[in-house]
Protein backbone atom coordinates (compact mmCIF):
# COMPACT_ATOMS: atom_id res chain seq x y z
CA UNK A 1 0.00 0.00 0.00
CA UNK A 2 3.01 2.57 0.71
CA UNK A 3 4.42 1.95 -2.23
CA UNK A 4 0.82 2.21 -4.26
CA UNK A 5 0.63 5.72 -2.57
CA UNK A 6 3.72 6.84 -3.31
CA UNK A 7 3.27 5.95 -7.16
CA UNK A 8 0.33 8.07 -6.61
CA UNK A 9 1.67 11.26 -5.43
CA UNK A 10 4.51 10.68 -7.89
CA UNK A 11 2.03 11.01 -10.71
CA UNK A 12 0.20 14.06 -8.82
CA UNK A 13 2.98 15.69 -8.61
CA UNK A 14 4.32 15.24 -12.58
CA UNK A 15 0.53 16.19 -13.96
CA UNK A 16 1.10 19.21 -11.47
CA UNK A 17 4.61 19.91 -12.97
CA UNK A 18 3.02 19.57 -16.18
CA UNK A 19 -0.12 21.93 -15.33
CA UNK A 20 2.37 25.04 -14.21
CA UNK A 21 4.47 24.56 -17.39
CA UNK A 22 1.33 24.52 -19.46
CA UNK A 23 0.17 27.70 -17.58
CA UNK A 24 3.21 29.23 -17.80
CA UNK A 25 2.65 30.12 -21.27
CA UNK A 26 -0.87 30.81 -21.46
CA UNK A 27 -2.21 31.58 -24.77
CA UNK A 28 -4.68 34.40 -24.45
CA UNK A 29 -6.85 35.79 -27.57
CA UNK A 30 -4.94 38.34 -28.86
CA UNK A 31 -6.36 39.87 -32.34
CA UNK A 32 -7.14 38.81 -35.90
CA UNK A 33 -5.46 39.48 -38.85
CA UNK A 34 -5.65 38.24 -42.40
CA UNK A 35 -8.13 36.10 -43.57
CA UNK A 36 -8.42 32.25 -44.73
CA UNK A 37 -10.21 30.35 -47.01
CA UNK A 38 -10.01 26.22 -48.63
CA UNK A 39 -9.05 25.76 -51.89
CA UNK A 40 -12.60 24.85 -52.90
CA UNK A 41 -14.10 28.37 -51.88
CA UNK A 42 -11.14 29.77 -54.16
CA UNK A 43 -12.76 27.51 -57.16
CA UNK A 44 -16.25 27.98 -56.49
CA UNK A 45 -15.59 31.71 -55.80
CA UNK A 46 -18.02 31.63 -52.54
CA UNK A 47 -16.40 34.57 -50.97
CA UNK A 48 -18.68 33.43 -47.54
CA UNK A 49 -16.40 31.18 -46.63
CA UNK A 50 -13.33 33.41 -46.13
CA UNK A 51 -12.90 33.50 -42.18
CA UNK A 52 -10.49 35.97 -40.17
CA UNK A 53 -7.33 34.19 -39.45
CA UNK A 54 -7.01 34.42 -34.83
CA UNK A 55 -3.85 34.78 -32.97
CA UNK A 56 -3.09 33.96 -29.82
CA UNK A 57 -0.26 35.58 -27.85
CA UNK A 58 2.15 32.68 -27.08
CA UNK A 59 4.92 34.53 -24.51
CA UNK A 60 5.42 38.55 -25.94
CA UNK A 61 3.76 41.11 -24.11
CA UNK A 62 -0.04 42.83 -24.37
CA UNK A 63 1.26 45.77 -26.29
CA UNK A 64 3.78 43.98 -28.39
CA UNK A 65 1.07 43.53 -31.18
CA UNK A 66 -1.20 46.24 -32.50
CA UNK A 67 -3.50 46.82 -34.74
CA UNK A 68 -3.26 50.22 -36.95
CA UNK A 69 -4.35 51.44 -40.29
CA UNK A 70 -4.82 47.70 -41.72
CA UNK A 71 -1.42 46.83 -40.63
CA UNK A 72 -0.18 44.79 -37.85
CA UNK A 73 2.79 46.37 -35.76
CA UNK A 74 5.08 44.72 -34.17
CA UNK A 75 7.10 46.43 -31.42
CA UNK A 76 9.80 43.76 -31.57
CA UNK A 77 9.98 43.00 -27.51
CA UNK A 78 9.73 40.83 -25.33
CA UNK A 79 11.36 38.40 -28.34
CA UNK A 80 8.64 35.78 -28.61
CA UNK A 81 6.03 34.91 -30.93
CA UNK A 82 1.97 34.64 -31.18
CA UNK A 83 0.56 32.00 -33.08
CA UNK A 84 -2.79 31.18 -35.36
CA UNK A 85 -5.33 29.88 -33.30
CA UNK A 86 -5.31 26.65 -35.38
CA UNK A 87 -3.13 24.40 -37.48
CA UNK A 88 -2.42 24.41 -40.63
CA UNK A 89 -1.15 21.55 -43.28
CA UNK A 90 -1.07 22.04 -46.82
CA UNK A 91 -1.74 25.84 -47.78
CA UNK A 92 -0.28 28.81 -50.07
CA UNK A 93 0.45 31.92 -47.69
CA UNK A 94 0.47 35.75 -48.99
CA UNK A 95 2.18 38.31 -46.38
CA UNK A 96 3.61 41.95 -46.59
CA UNK A 97 6.33 42.92 -44.12
CA UNK A 98 8.34 46.22 -44.14
CA UNK A 99 11.14 46.65 -41.44
CA UNK A 100 11.29 50.00 -39.48
CA UNK A 101 14.51 49.78 -38.02
CA UNK A 102 17.69 48.85 -39.43
CA UNK A 103 19.60 45.31 -39.00
CA UNK A 104 15.64 44.21 -38.05
CA UNK A 105 14.58 40.60 -37.50
CA UNK A 106 12.16 39.01 -37.57
CA UNK A 107 9.66 35.46 -39.64
CA UNK A 108 7.11 33.35 -39.69
CA UNK A 109 7.21 30.22 -38.63
CA UNK A 110 5.51 27.56 -40.38
CA UNK A 111 4.22 23.68 -38.95
CA UNK A 112 5.20 24.89 -35.53
CA UNK A 113 4.29 23.60 -31.84
CA UNK A 114 4.22 27.26 -31.07
CA UNK A 115 6.03 25.94 -27.60
CA UNK A 116 8.77 28.19 -26.60
CA UNK A 117 12.66 26.85 -26.74
CA UNK A 118 15.94 28.24 -26.22
CA UNK A 119 16.27 31.40 -26.95
CA UNK A 120 11.95 32.18 -26.22
CA UNK A 121 11.57 30.94 -30.01
CA UNK A 122 9.44 27.77 -30.65
CA UNK A 123 10.57 25.00 -33.29
CA UNK A 124 9.19 24.52 -37.05
CA UNK A 125 10.41 26.36 -40.31
CA UNK A 126 11.18 29.37 -40.20
CA UNK A 127 10.97 31.54 -43.12
CA UNK A 128 13.29 34.84 -42.28
CA UNK A 129 12.54 37.87 -42.61
CA UNK A 130 15.68 40.35 -41.78
CA UNK A 131 16.41 43.97 -43.01
CA UNK A 132 19.52 44.33 -45.41
CA UNK A 133 21.54 46.34 -42.98
CA UNK A 134 21.49 42.99 -40.52
CA UNK A 135 25.20 41.59 -41.93
CA UNK A 136 26.89 44.98 -41.49
CA UNK A 137 25.62 45.43 -38.05
CA UNK A 138 26.35 41.57 -36.96
CA UNK A 139 30.06 40.81 -38.01
CA UNK A 140 31.73 38.06 -36.37
CA UNK A 141 35.31 38.50 -35.27
CA UNK A 142 35.26 41.12 -38.00
CA UNK A 143 33.98 38.91 -40.53
CA UNK A 144 30.37 39.56 -42.53
CA UNK A 145 28.11 37.66 -42.66
CA UNK A 146 26.73 36.44 -46.46
CA UNK A 147 24.59 39.11 -47.87
CA UNK A 148 22.51 35.39 -48.58
CA UNK A 149 21.20 35.88 -44.42
CA UNK A 150 18.95 38.96 -45.13
CA UNK A 151 17.17 37.60 -48.66
CA UNK A 152 14.62 34.88 -47.36
CA UNK A 153 16.16 31.76 -45.76
CA UNK A 154 14.79 28.68 -44.64
CA UNK A 155 15.37 26.12 -42.11
CA UNK A 156 14.25 23.79 -40.11
CA UNK A 157 14.60 24.58 -35.63
CA UNK A 158 13.77 23.22 -32.68
CA UNK A 159 15.05 19.61 -33.85
CA UNK A 160 13.07 20.23 -37.42
CA UNK A 161 14.69 18.94 -39.75
CA UNK A 162 14.71 20.02 -43.76
CA UNK A 163 16.48 19.16 -47.09
CA UNK A 164 17.87 22.68 -48.09
CA UNK A 165 17.02 23.27 -52.13
CA UNK A 166 20.31 25.62 -52.45
CA UNK A 167 22.07 24.45 -48.88
CA UNK A 168 23.88 26.84 -46.82
CA UNK A 169 25.00 24.71 -44.27
CA UNK A 170 21.37 22.87 -42.74
CA UNK A 171 19.99 26.38 -44.30
CA UNK A 172 18.28 27.45 -48.12
CA UNK A 173 19.71 30.30 -49.14
CA UNK A 174 17.72 32.24 -52.23
CA UNK A 175 19.47 32.01 -55.56
CA UNK A 176 18.52 35.66 -55.64
CA UNK A 177 18.69 38.64 -53.49
CA UNK A 178 15.36 40.40 -53.69
CA UNK A 179 14.41 41.66 -50.92
CA UNK A 180 14.03 45.47 -50.23
CA UNK A 181 15.71 47.34 -46.87
CA UNK A 182 13.75 49.33 -44.30
CA UNK A 183 10.91 51.51 -45.36
CA UNK A 184 9.99 49.39 -47.97
CA UNK A 185 7.31 46.63 -48.06
CA UNK A 186 8.08 43.42 -49.27
CA UNK A 187 6.12 40.29 -50.33
CA UNK A 188 6.61 36.80 -49.58
CA UNK A 189 4.24 33.82 -51.73
CA UNK A 190 5.07 30.67 -49.55
CA UNK A 191 3.76 27.53 -50.95
CA UNK A 192 3.86 24.84 -47.65
CA UNK A 193 2.70 21.12 -49.58
CA UNK A 194 3.77 17.72 -47.75
CA UNK A 195 6.86 19.00 -45.98
CA UNK A 196 7.83 20.58 -49.32
CA UNK A 197 8.45 24.87 -48.81
CA UNK A 198 8.85 27.11 -52.16
CA UNK A 199 9.39 30.67 -51.08
CA UNK A 200 9.02 33.91 -53.70
CA UNK A 201 10.21 37.21 -53.35
CA UNK A 202 8.90 39.68 -54.21
CA UNK A 203 7.13 37.94 -57.30
CA UNK A 204 9.78 35.34 -58.26
CA UNK A 205 10.46 31.57 -56.62
CA UNK A 206 13.90 31.71 -55.28
CA UNK A 207 14.08 29.42 -52.17
CA UNK A 208 12.79 25.99 -51.05
CA UNK A 209 13.17 23.30 -48.71
CA UNK A 210 11.77 19.64 -48.86
CA UNK A 211 11.78 16.47 -46.47
CA UNK A 212 10.08 18.73 -43.65
CA UNK A 213 10.20 16.45 -40.44
CA UNK A 214 7.33 18.45 -39.32
CA UNK A 215 4.31 19.18 -41.88
CA UNK A 216 1.58 20.55 -40.19
CA UNK A 217 1.44 23.07 -36.83
CA UNK A 218 0.53 26.45 -35.88
CA UNK A 219 2.09 29.58 -38.07
CA UNK A 220 3.93 31.72 -36.09
CA UNK A 221 4.83 35.29 -36.03
CA UNK A 222 8.42 36.67 -34.43
CA UNK A 223 8.83 39.39 -32.21
CA UNK A 224 12.89 39.77 -32.12
CA UNK A 225 13.84 43.12 -31.00
CA UNK A 226 12.93 45.47 -33.84
CA UNK A 227 10.05 47.13 -35.27
CA UNK A 228 8.19 45.72 -37.83
CA UNK A 229 5.17 46.34 -40.08
CA UNK A 230 2.95 42.98 -41.65
CA UNK A 231 0.03 43.87 -43.69
CA UNK A 232 -2.53 41.15 -46.04
CA UNK A 233 -1.61 38.07 -45.19
CA UNK A 234 -3.68 35.90 -47.23
CA UNK A 235 -3.93 32.18 -46.86
CA UNK A 236 -5.47 29.34 -49.08
CA UNK A 237 -6.30 25.91 -47.62
CA UNK A 238 -5.00 22.96 -49.93
CA UNK A 239 -6.41 19.60 -49.16
CA UNK A 240 -4.53 17.79 -46.50
CA UNK A 241 -2.53 14.96 -47.14
CA UNK A 242 -0.70 11.60 -45.76
CA UNK A 243 0.50 12.82 -42.56
CA UNK A 244 1.04 11.01 -39.49
CA UNK A 245 0.97 11.67 -35.73
CA UNK A 246 4.74 11.64 -36.01
CA UNK A 247 5.14 14.80 -38.08
CA UNK A 248 1.98 16.93 -36.86
CA UNK A 249 2.63 19.67 -33.81
CA UNK A 250 1.17 18.25 -30.87
CA UNK A 251 -2.09 20.41 -30.09
CA UNK A 252 -1.54 23.39 -27.47
CA UNK A 253 -4.54 23.00 -26.53
CA UNK A 254 -7.95 20.52 -26.45
CA UNK A 255 -9.72 22.84 -27.78
CA UNK A 256 -7.24 23.61 -31.00
CA UNK A 257 -7.87 22.09 -33.95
Amino acid sequence: MKIFLKRVKQQLCLLLILSILQSAYTQNALLEFGKAKSWNAVISGNEEKTSNIKWMDVNTGEDTWSLQNGMLVCKGLPIGVMRSEKQFENFIMHIEWMHMEAGGNSGVFVWSSARPGEGRLPDGVEVQMLELDWVKLNKRNGVTPPIAYVHGELFGVGGVTTTPDNPRGERSKSIENLCKGRGEWNTYDVVCVDGVIKLSVNGKFVNGIAHASQKKGYLCLEAEGALIHFRNLQIIELPPGVTTAGQTAPLFNDTDK
